[in-house]
């Protein structure tokens, strides 16, 4: 098994993303938290990819596919201190792997809300 020693960042979860990770399937809850995981200890699993739109590689994506269904989750490591999960989802379409746009929208402000949180928590 993986095993880090360094010390795991916490994990900030926007909106709905904690309540929908809870909707997902036990196998698929496991992986995306082992990528999560990864991600507090400065690491990248796998099925980590960067998300496109969003300027650079500070916003990932965790892909799972479970009996022909595909999830994702979004979060960014673009802030010291936590990761924060944007967005949980099932993604519906079947076709192209592209993020559809009410989740993209939804993923960017989002990404404003971790900023301004960042910027509350480390303002002192």
């Amino acid at each position: 098994m993986w095993h880090s020693s360094k010390v795991a960042k916490p994990i900030v979860w926007l909106g709905s993303s904690l309540k929908d990770l809870r909707r997902f399937p036990q196998q698929v809850r496991t992986r995306i938290g082992f990528a999560l995981y990864r991600a507090q200890v400065g690491g990248r699993a796998p099925d980590v990819k960067a998300l496109r739109g969003f300027g650079d590689a500070s916003v990932l994506e965790v892909v799972e596919e479970h009996h022909g269904e595909a999830y994702r989750a979004v979060y960014t490591v673009r802030f010291e201190g936590a990761i924060y999960v944007l967005h949980v989802f099932e993604k519906k379409s079947k076709r192209g792997a592209k993020t559809p746009k009410p989740d993209a929208d939804l993923i960017s402000e989002r990404l404003k809300q971790a900023r301004a949180r960042y910027e509350r928590e480390t303002k002192d």
